[in-house]
């Protein structure tokens, strides 16, 4: 059995409320259950202790015995201390699309034809 430490949804429409669970990988997301070892709430301010709360020791015994946490429960954990951060690049997620460098191509052109017609300016 594939243990997973995860978030299951609860709340209601645009109001999310997250429960870390630990689960079976083939249950659903808001399925059954094996435990529950914390909350989540991303209605809260990133500073507040209560955005995130959970019970340390539960989630170290399950990681213990194999469980695999997702993405998001490994950032908790690396908040926490509990886990090693991992390096993440995605190079192409920062660039900018395809309009916004045209419209930075153009704007450095006209930057460009600026600063020569004030050089031929001075020049004179």
């Amino acid at each position: 059995m594939a243990i997973k430490i995860r978030l299951a949804r609860g709340g209601s429409k645009k109001r999310p409320h997250y429960a870390i669970v630990a689960s079976d990988s083939r249950m659903p997301r808001d399925g059954r259950f094996i435990e529950k070892l914390g909350t989540y709430n991303p209605l809260l301010a990133k500073d507040d202790e209560r955005r995130v709360v959970m019970d340390l020791e539960r989630v170290q015994y399950w990681l213990g015995q194999g469980a695999q946490p997702t993405d998001r429960i490994a950032r908790f954990l690396e908040n926490a201390g509990i886990a090693e951060k991992k390096a993440r690049n995605n190079p192409n997620k920062a660039k900018p699309g395809k309009a916004a460098q045209e419209r930075a191509e153009a704007k450095a052109a006209k930057a460009a034809e600026a600063a020569e017609a004030s050089e031929e300016a001075a020049a004179e």
